[in-house]
C-alpha cells in the first residue's frame, strides 16, 4: 500500500506569519487556490483509490478539486487534524520564538506538549495509526496494494515520515513539508519504504503507476542491495 502524503496549500495564516492550529475558517490564499486546482495535472493519470484528509477547512478546500476530477469522496479523519497547539493557536511566530517550549520544540520535540493542547508525541501516535489504519482498510477493500492520499498539515506529515524512516520523533525538525508538497511512503509487511519528500514539482509519477514486482527480482518488501535497479 502506498499513500500520498499531501500538506493542504498555502493558507491565509501561513502568509500572515500567524499558527492557525485548530482555529476555525482558515482558508486557501490566492496561491493556495492556485496549488490546490494544480493537484490535477500533478498527479495525473496515477491510480489513486480513495482521498482522506483532515477536518480542517483548508485542507478540505485543497483536495476538492483533485476529488471532483477522480470522482471520489474524501473521507474525512480526525486523526489527521493540525496539531492541538491550545494556548499557543492564533499566536504570531515571531511572539512564539520568545517562549522558552520552542527551543523544546526545535530541539527535543518529543518532550513538547503545548499548554491547553496535546504533546507531538501524541500527534505522531495518531496520525501513524490513521495512516495505517486506512493501509489496512483500502488493501482489503482493493484485494492488495492501492495508491490512496490523505491530505494533512506540517507537523503531522513530518512526524508520519519521521516514523516511516525509523527517526525517534526528535528527529522530525530534519524532515521538510512545505505547503502543497506530497512525500510518498509505501508500507510492506516487512518495512515502509519513503520514496518522496516533500516533493513540489509539475508530476508525482516516480515508481507510482504499480506495485513492485516479485519476478526475478528482491520480495516486495525487500530493500535491493546495490541499490534500485532502475
Amino acid at each position: 500500500m502506498t499513500v500520498i502524503l499531501l500538506r493542504h496549500g498555502r493558507s491565509t495564516s501561513n502568509t500572515a506569519h500567524v499558527l492557525a492550529g485548530r482555529s476555525e475558517g482558515v482558508d486557501l490564499d490566492d496561491k493556495g487556490r492556485e496549488q490546490a486546482a494544480g493537484l490535477i495535472d500533478r498527479l495525473a493519470e496515477l491510480p489513486i483509490r480513495a482521498v482522506v484528509c483532515s477536518p480542517l477547512l483548508r485542507c478540505r478546500r485543497t483536495i476538492e478539486p483533485l476529488a471532483a476530477a477522480l470522482g471520489l469522496q474524501p473521507v474525512v479523519d480526525e486523526r489527521l487534524s493540525e496539531v492541538d497547539y491550545g494556548e499557543w493557536t492564533g499566536r504570531k511566530i515571531a511572539d512564539l520564538t520568545k517562549e522558552p517550549l520552542w527551543a523544546v520544540v526545535q530541539a527535543h520535540p518529543s518532550a513538547a506538549v503545548f499548554p491547553g493542547g496535546e504533546g507531538l508525541a501524541q500527534v505522531q501516535t495518531r496520525a501513524v495509526a490513521a495512516v495505517r489504519d486506512h493501509d489496512r482498510r483500502l488493501a482489503d477493500e482493493h484485494g492488495g496494494d492501492a495508491l490512496w492520499l490523505a491530505c494533512t498539515h506540517g507537523d503531522v506529515i513530518k512526524a508520519v515520515v519521521a516514523d516511516a524512516l525509523g527517526l525517534h520523533l526528535d528527529g522530525f525538525q530534519r524532515v521538510t513539508a512545505d505547503p502543497a508538497s506530497m512525500s510518498v511512503i509505501r508500507y510492506t509487511q516487512l518495512r515502509p519504504f519513503v520514496m518522496h519528500v516533500n516533493h513540489t514539482g509539475a508530476r508525482l509519477t516516480s515508481a507510482l503507476t504499480a506495485p513492485p514486482s516479485s519476478d526475478g527480482e528482491a520480495p516486495p518488501s525487500d530493500a535491493v542491495v546495490g541499490g534500485s535497479t532502475d
